[in-house]
């Protein structure tokens, strides 16, 4: 039997597996109705499981294969890039996470836009969010099924749609069955999967590279500047060293990641304030084993592959992987990527899917609630068109998916970052705040990103913080509105 059909089977094993604790995870019984239990779990996550979701939601197929594979070219710089995001699940939780669970529980709020339509009172804002929201998760949604099928056709020598539907079928499916608890019962094993295939990738790296002392002579002589001095083989690695490309990764995966709503939400759906401090802790410890111990395999492995002839930096991990690991960790390793990929997507998947039927079908169509026994019927369906529209684009993704794909974090942040940040901590932020944020900072970060005019390499979502954040503050101050009593009663 070769390599490759012995880490498919792996592989296949482990897409099984997700499936069958996903649908076994929803037959858990949690006090309340259909929607809270089905989009945001019953709010019943420990501190273990809430930090291992947003740590693979967060995380994606680049954290183990983009960003190590550059770091085998830049050296210990892409390291220090990539420590950026180690506080992530601290910031997030310590900034929103009790303040969200207190007043999504007195709203009972299952979405981001449902805090919003409460915060600010607005159906334009929530439709605008709600907009957004879709159509920038479906297009996330097909970058990380291109990102996984293109994996699965290098490792196991299926071709790519054959790898795309193997693996879009079984995440699609176990989302739509199960709901958030599916969810955040396979983002549990998959952080775990995660966690251990890092330390896989070093040990045999290391192993395969003749030991730390002879891989480090080797690399001072490949690759010099590679300790910290930014002068990567190709003179790229001093760039990350530049003051605006260090601010633009501190704002893009940093301080702006508390706008994302797939992370946002599950400060709504942890059981108490002990789990929060806990997944505080546990998150923060996972994302730096994950970021710094992926991106350092990335730097030990430039030995193993100099030789290769590679086209791209992102062939280097997978290369390593089946040339240099021995199959059980091959396949162990590369369901690593495979777990962020599916994580993410089922992530957007059911939050996309509260959206449409949370936000338009039961407040906006079904007002009466005399068709609530259609709810979860409805659900289901539209977990499974979502899904289904992003693995059709995906399949034959037209050129402009690959631009959008670059700006879809950023424009998710300049949407949402001071809707939910302003809305938690300053009374004075109305709808018009909210509208006018939203409005100047897409616009703001569409036009840098077209328009390449910002000096010192940093990125567009620099501006579009900074803009749309002046713009609520200045609206807030000239209307100097103060908040209904019922939503000082809900939310402050």
């Amino acid at each position: 039997m070769s390599k490759q059909i012995s880490i498919l089977l792996i592989l296949l094993c482990y897409l099984v597996l997700n499936m069958v604790i996903g649908i076994w995870a929803s037959r858990s019984k949690t006090k309340g109705k259909f929607i809270n239990n089905y989009f945001i779990g019953g709010r019943s996550m420990g501190g273990l499981v809430l930090a291992m979701t947003l740590v693979a939601t967060y995380t994606s197929a680049s954290s183990f294969l983009g960003g190590p594979g550059l770091a085998s070219s830049w050296g210990l710089t892409q390291c220090w890039v990539a420590s950026i995001q180690i506080g992530t699940a601290f910031l997030t939780l310590g900034v929103m996470g009790k303040k969200l669970a207190i007043i999504s529980r007195k709203i009972h709020a299952v979405t981001i836009t449902d805090y919003l339509r409460a915060r600010y009172n607005s159906p334009l804002v929530v439709i605008l969010c709600s907009v957004c929201l879709v159509v920038f998760f479906i297009t996330q949604m097909v970058a990380q099924f291109i990102g996984g099928a293109t994996l699965m056709q290098t490792v196991t020598g299926l071709s790519y749609s054959q790898g795309l539907m193997l693996f879009a079928f079984i995440v699609i499916l176990y989302t739509a069955i199960g709901g958030f608890k599916a969810v955040v019962a396979t983002d549990t094993m998959q952080g775990i999967i995660m966690t251990i295939g890092s330390f896989l990738l070093i040990f045999f790296i290391i192993s395969a590279g003749g030991g730390m002392a002879n891989i480090v002579s080797t690399l001072d002589s490949i690759n010099p500047g590679w300790d910290l001095l930014g002068r990567g083989a190709a003179g790229e690695g001093i760039k990350a060293l530049q003051p605006g490309y260090i601010i633009s990764f501190w704002v893009l995966v940093g301080v702006a990641v508390m706008g994302l709503p797939q992370t946002a939400v599950r400060c709504m759906g942890f059981k108490d304030t002990k789990s929060m401090h806990r997944a505080m802790l546990y998150g923060t410890v996972i994302v730096g084993i994950l970021m710094i111990g992926t991106h350092f395999a990335g730097v030990l492995a430039l030995p193993l592959v100099k030789d290769a002839g590679l086209k791209s930096t992102d062939a280097v991990i997978p290369y390593v992987v089946l040339n240099y690991m021995p199959t059980w960790a091959a396949g162990l390793f590369l369901a690593a990527p495979l777990a962020a990929v599916m994580s993410t997507v089922s992530s957007l998947l059911i939050l996309a899917s509260a959206t449409i039927v949370k936000e338009v079908l039961v407040t906006y169509v079904w007002k009466d609630r005399k068709n609530e026994k259609l709810i979860p019927k409805v659900s289901y369906f539209f977990t499974l068109l979502i899904g289904l529209i992003a693995l059709i684009i995906a399949l034959s993704p037209p050129s402009i998916i690959v631009w959008i794909n670059l700006f879809a974090m950023g424009g998710l942040e300049a949407t949402f970052f001071w809707a939910l940040i302003g809305g938690l901590y300053w009374k004075k932020g109305s709808k018009y705040c909210c509208f006018g944020s939203i409005i100047s900072g897409v616009f703001t970060f569409v036009f840098f990103n077209q328009v390449k005019i910002l000096p010192y390499n940093i990125h567009e979502i620099v501006p579009a913080i900074i803009i749309s954040g002046i713009v609520y503050y200045i609206i807030g101050k000239v209307r100097n509105e103060e908040p209904s009593e019922e939503v000082l009663k809900n939310c402050f």
